[in-house]
């Protein structure tokens, strides 16, 4: 994938499928470090352990509609590729934690991408679940909570047209505040 938004698109679907409540995507950009790291977590149903040992293997998935499951082996060749790496948790009933970093200048690291688009895919297509997103560079700290749009909302749905493009504007708008 051309951009690390579409990989964080993947897993947290995924996330969705797991019937997750809340799932927490952070991103944290740290020169000093020279570290790009990617926390994506959930409550959904969790693995087993005996299919967590073979989730990043291409062949091993949970779909019924094709025996491929790409997405974490390509996200953590993307890592490895740029001198990072990928790490997962899970348990049954709990839910999961995928951790993903990169080296921050590497020459072939990614772009981010369109984290605003990310976003409005993932709460626009599941307004009953919460999201929070969390974006942190050099100290500086943005975070978007569905549970406290709601709440200013009232009964007005999170997947509606408005609040969606409102959701990419002020994304957008908190990340370019921390440059």
């Amino acid at each position: 994938m051309k951009e690390l938004s579409l990989h964080i698109l993947d897993i947290a679907e995924n996330s969705v499928k797991a019937k997750a409540s809340l799932i927490e995507i952070s991103v944290c950009e740290d020169s000093e470090k020279n570290l790009l790291t990617i926390d994506i977590k959930d409550n959904g149903c969790g693995m087993s352990e005996e299919f967590l040992k073979t989730v990043k293997d291409p062949f091993s998935t949970t779909r019924t509609t094709r025996r491929v499951g790409m997405g974490l082996s390509l996200f953590e060749a993307a890592a490895v590729q740029c001198g990072g790496s990928l790490k997962i948790s899970s348990e049954q009933g709990v839910g999961t934690s995928v951790t993903v970093t990169f080296l921050q200048n590497h020459i072939d690291r990614a772009p981010l991408g369109d984290m605003a688009g990310t976003m409005q895919t993932l709460i626009g297509g599941a307004p009953e679940i919460d999201f929070i997103y969390r974006h942190e560079k050099d100290g500086k700290n943005f975070v978007l909570d569905t549970r406290e749009i709601k709440e200013t909302l009232g009964d007005v749905p999170l997947n509606t047209p408005e609040v969606i493009l409102w959701i990419g504007d002020y994304i957008n708008e908190g990340i370019n505040e921390l440059n």
